[in-house]
C-alpha cells in the first residue's frame, strides 16, 4: 500500500509558487527523505501534507485518502509531524503531561494516564518527566517529548522536519537511533526533511532531491554510498557533502 502519494503538487505563499509540480510516492513502512539546500521547498511539502499550507493545488493522498483543503481530524490521527525546533514547538507554560494529553482530549480518547506513561517509556523518558515544563528539559529531552506527542494518536505516518538539526551533535545520534527503533517497533512510515546527507543515509531508503521548488531526481539511499546520482544538482550536493 502507498502511504503518501503526491501528484503535481504546487504550493504558494501570497501567490508566490514555492513548490512546483512535486510528484512522488512513499510506500507503507518506507523511510523517504526530501533533501536539498535551505529554501528549496522541502519543509513546505511537509506543511502541505500536514494541512499547514493553505495555498496548494494538485493531489495529496495519505494512506489512500485524498487530503482536502479543510482541517481533517481523521487524517490527523493517521499522520503526525515532528518539527525542527523542540523548544518552539512545545508550549512553555504547559507540562509534559498537558502537552501529551491534549491530542487525547481533542479526539475523545480515554486511558490517558496509561497512554501518557507508555509513550514516555517508548521515547526513553521515565515518569519523573511527566509533570515537568519544557524549560526544565534538555534539548534532547524536549525532542523526545515532541516525538512522544506525535505518537500519542498512534499514527501510521510521521513527517519529520529536520528533527535533529537544532540539537547538539552529541544528542543527534541518540534521537536518530530512537526514531529508527520507533519505526521498526510501530511499523511507521517516515517522510523526512534534511539537508544532512549522512543523516539521510542512516535513516532513509530513498530520497527526492529538491532545488528551487522542484524535484530533480529520486534516488535510492545507496546513492549516498556509491554516488550514483544523475542530475547535475544532485551530484553537486553529493560532492559538497564530502561524498
Amino acid at each position: 500500500m502507498t502511504a503518501i502519494s503526491l501528484q503535481n503538487l504546487d504550493v504558494s505563499y501570497d501567490g508566490n509558487r514555492v513548490v512546483k509540480g512535486a510528484t512522488f510516492d512513499v510506500a507503507e513502512g518506507e523511510s523517504f527523505a526530501l533533501v536539498g539546500e535551505s529554501g528549496s521547498g522541502k519543509s513546505t511539502v511537509l506543511k502541505a501534507i500536514a494541512g499547514l499550507a493553505p495555498e496548494w493545488a494538485g493531489t495529496i493522498e495519505v494512506l489512500g485518502k485524498p487530503r482536502s483543503h479543510r482541517p481533517d481530524r481523521a487524517l490527523a490521527r493517521q499522520c503526525q509531524m515532528v518539527f525542527q525546533d523542540p523548544y518552539g514547538s512545545l508550549h512553555p507554560r504547559k507540562t509534559v503531561d498537558s502537552v501529551l494529553s491534549e491530542a487525547l482530549k481533542i479526539h475523545g480518547l480515554g486511558n490517558r494516564d496509561e497512554r501518557v506513561e507508555q509513550v514516555l517509556t517508548d521515547v526513553g523518558l521515565d515518569r519523573r518527566f511527566r509533570f515537568r515544563y519544557p524549560h526544565q528539559l534538555s534539548g534532547g529531552q524536549r525532542q523526545r517529548v515532541a516525538i512522544a506527542r506525535a505518537l500519542m494518536l498512534e499514527p501510521k505516518v510521521m513527517l519529520l522536519d529536520e528533527p535533529t538539526s537544532a540539537l547538539d551533535v552529541s544528542v543527534q545520534a541518540e534521537i536518530l537511533n530512537l526514531l529508527k527503533r520507533l519505526r521498526a517497533e510501530h511499523n511507521l512510515t517516515y517522510l523526512m526533511v534534511s539537508h544532512d546527507l549522512p543523516v539521510v543515509g542512516f535513516m532513509c531508503d530513498r530520497m527526492a532531491v529538491m532545488t528551487k521548488g522542484e524535484i530533480v531526481e529520486i534516488a535510492p539511499g545507496t546513492a549516498l554510498h556509491d554516488g550514483a546520482f544523475t542530475h547535475p544538482y544532485a551530484r553537486a550536493l553529493y560532492a559538497a557533502s564530502g561524498g
